[in-house]
């Protein structure tokens, strides 16, 4: 727990991870961010999805349109919180010379895509209207 409120105070002051052992090949570093920056694309495409299934699904259930909707955007919201902790997790144990961190979100997050897909498509096939 102490590490994970250590690792939400580095979000908003990036420059104290320099105080952590030496500096990494500034490659890893960038290549770092460029996966950061990605996980930020995903999470913004998710939470157009929820937008868009709001939106533009307005014949469907309340219920599934709403339910729909609310998987997208959360698992946007989360996937953005996701992204930046794990930069500062990474580039800490970059610069400790430790393995990098692993994490069962990617799996979490495919699986809940996975249903949301497969819920879409039974709407599409089956016609649920309001």
């Amino acid at each position: 727990m102490i590490e994970f409120v250590r690792n939400v105070r580095l979000w908003f002051a990036p420059e104290e991870i320099r105080e952590e052992g030496g500096t990494p090949d500034y490659r890893f570093s960038l290549a770092n961010e460029r996966t950061f920056l990605a996980w930020l694309r995903t999470a913004l495409a998710l939470i157009g999805g929820g937008f868009a299934v709001d939106q533009f699904l307005p014949d469907l259930r309340w219920g599934w349109r709403v339910g729909l909707a609310l998987a997208l955007l959360g698992a946007g919201v989360l996937c953005a919180f996701r992204a930046v902790n794990h930069w500062v997790r990474c580039e800490r144990a970059m610069r400790r010379g430790e393995d990098l961190p692993v994490s069962r979100f990617p799996a979490a997050l495919g699986v809940v895509v996975a249903v949301v897909a497969i819920a879409m498509v039974a709407v599409v096939l089956l016609g649920w209207e309001g």
